[in-house]
């Protein structure tokens, strides 16, 4: 597997961005070692929260939510996924796929040996997200479900056919505008040059490129089985778990159903409808660590 590495001198300097650089290698099936980054503030002994993203973000999108837990005092541990931020990416699309996402994320995961874990996920956060969530149960104290899925091959929403077709048509992926365009709000030019950051020029964004193609929506779709497996295991899962979409996301329009009735501990929780686009960690971050906070205060 032949892995591209973004310089680290793309990151310096970015708005509203202080958090020093962590890094882990993983190995994967065929024996390649990768770098993958991550954010991991505030004290060693608080309570941990797991902040997930998803295409074609990166941790920066949490960059408000990790300051204000951090500010609580919790932990806060914020990855980049293979292809994305400041973890290597593989340069060929052929290299991405859905399980080997949940492999990686997941020897990451154990390597770091979380637990009692709330987590955050929104996007692919939580494709694979819920994957760990299922895979490593016991590691999980609470779930925060945001604009996201995971889906069995059912088909799909307007809004995302659009958007898959969008990322497969585009002759060059406008990373920063694709982020301004799920955001409620207008981001600053500095902001949009951050999502930028992370990919020099198109080779770099093959990931991108892929992820849209790999989610689940045809029963012909790779994952699928291993997908109603996870939701077997989540069907039983009775630590609290809130619901908090947006009211502004055409791609997970409805979505939160779904959560709220297969997942035990969903009944009772006070799900939220909060306002924003899909990347609602832009639109309302102090509402996102705020249902965190409550989460974590209300279960101890």
């Amino acid at each position: 597997m032949q892995v591209l590495r973004t310089p680290d001198e793309r990151f310096t300097g970015l708005a509203d961005w202080p958090f020093a650089p962590h890094y882990a290698q993983i190995t994967d099936a065929d024996g390649t070692a990768l770098r993958l980054h991550y954010v991991d503030e505030g004290p060693r002994d608080g309570a941990v929260v797991l902040l997930m993203h998803g295409e074609p973000s990166w941790a920066y999108l949490y960059r408000k939510i990790i300051a204000a837990l951090v500010a609580k005092g919790h932990r806060v541990i914020a990855p980049d996924l293979i292809g994305f931020g400041r973890s290597d990416k593989p340069a060929l699309r052929t290299d991405y796929t859905y399980e080997r996402h949940v492999a990686w994320m997941s020897q990451w995961f154990l390597d770091l040996d979380l637990k009692d874990v709330t987590l955050f996920c929104q996007d692919w956060g939580g494709l694979i997200g819920l994957r760990l969530v299922a895979a490593f149960p016991e590691r999980f104290a609470g779930l925060v479900i945001a604009n996201t899925g995971l889906p069995v091959g059912s088909g799909m929403t307007e809004g995302f056919k659009a958007w898959l077709t969008f990322s497969q048509t585009v002759p060059q992926m406008p990373i920063g505008m694709i982020v301004n365009m799920g955001t409620g709000r207008d981001l600053t030019l500095a902001e949009i040059a951050a999502y930028d950051a992370p990919f020099p020029d198109e080779t770099y964004k093959e990931g991108a490129r892929q992820f849209p193609t790999l989610v689940p929506v045809t029963p012909e779709h790779g994952s699928v089985a291993e997908n109603k497996a996870a939701w077997q295991v989540l069907e039983t899962f009775e630590r609290p778990v809130v619901t908090a979409f947006s009211d502004g996301d055409a791609v997970s329009r409805g979505g939160d159903a779904a959560f709220q009735t297969r997942i035990p501990g969903a009944k009772g929780q006070p799900h939220v409808t909060t306002k924003g686009g899909h990347f609602l960690q832009e639109d309302c971050p102090e509402e996102i660590a705020a249902i965190l906070d409550t989460l974590i205060r209300t279960r101890s």
